[in-house]
């Protein structure tokens, strides 16, 4: 399953695409963000100024994303006008067989989390290289924390078993969120009950939101060598 650069692009684009055709007229779409999101959004684009779509109101969930959105002509939102989502589209790093992800290495997960528990339907495009039969097999857990006392998170996360990176910019200063936050990368290792973790993160003051995405995912668009699979959430 090892892809070349060219190809990892096509599976993004094609998971991506294919999520961005169960959008319909006259709903509020959920705009991701990362590598394979920005196909998603590109397409959404691309079918209203075809006319093949009508009425869609998109609300980002980075800065970033709104300004693209903005550029390719989708009429943009907010929670506070419409705070339920019929439709969210976003990437991950990691999908289980529950279809329980980790995102967050963008460095959205705040916001992406927000957006997530307030959308009807939330729809995962990823390429077959992010499924995998354990959370935190593949990927870190990003810890989104605030810069005050935020030594002291560490020390916390260590103490849970992870191998804690501080995330920086090439100049060595810390990566910061939309929210003014840090972000620690977790290595855990495979985890072996995701909810206990998360609810051990919620439970530490200064530990603002990590990127445990559980029960939340209702499909999975994978792309791989033989298509686009679509998974379905079985409750």
């Amino acid at each position: 399953m090892i892809h070349r650069p060219g190809e990892v692009e096509d599976l993004k684009r094609q998971a991506a695409e294919q999520g961005a055709a169960l959008v319909e007229s006259g709903t509020v779409v959920g705009l991701g963000f990362g590598s394979t999101a920005v196909y998603a959004v590109r397409r959404i684009a691309a079918r209203l100024a075809e006319g093949d779509l009508r009425d869609v109101l998109g609300i980002p969930t980075t800065r970033s994303v709104e300004a693209e959105a903005s550029a390719l002509g989708i009429p943009l939102t907010t929670l506070e006008a419409h705070p339920r989502i019929d439709l969210t589209l976003d990437g991950a790093d990691e999908v289980d067989p529950r279809l329980d992800v980790i995102k967050g290495g963008g460095g959205a997960l705040l916001r992406e989390k927000v957006v997530a528990q307030a959308s009807r339907r939330l729809i995962i495009v990823v390429d077959e290289r992010k499924l995998s039969s354990r959370l935190g097999s593949r990927a870190a857990l990003p810890v989104e924390v605030l810069p005050f006392g935020w030594g002291s998170q560490v020390a916390y996360l260590e103490s849970l078993g992870a191998e804690v990176i501080r995330r920086s910019l090439t100049d060595g200063s810390p990566y910061t969120t939309d929210q003014g936050n840090w972000i620690l990368d977790c290595w855990f290792g495979p985890l072996q009950d995701p909810a206990a973790l998360a609810a051990a993160l919620q439970a530490r003051a200064g530990i603002v939101e990590h990127g445990l995405f559980l029960g939340l995912t209702t499909e999975v668009m994978v792309a791989g060598a033989g298509g686009v699979r679509r998974l379905t959430r079985k409750d």
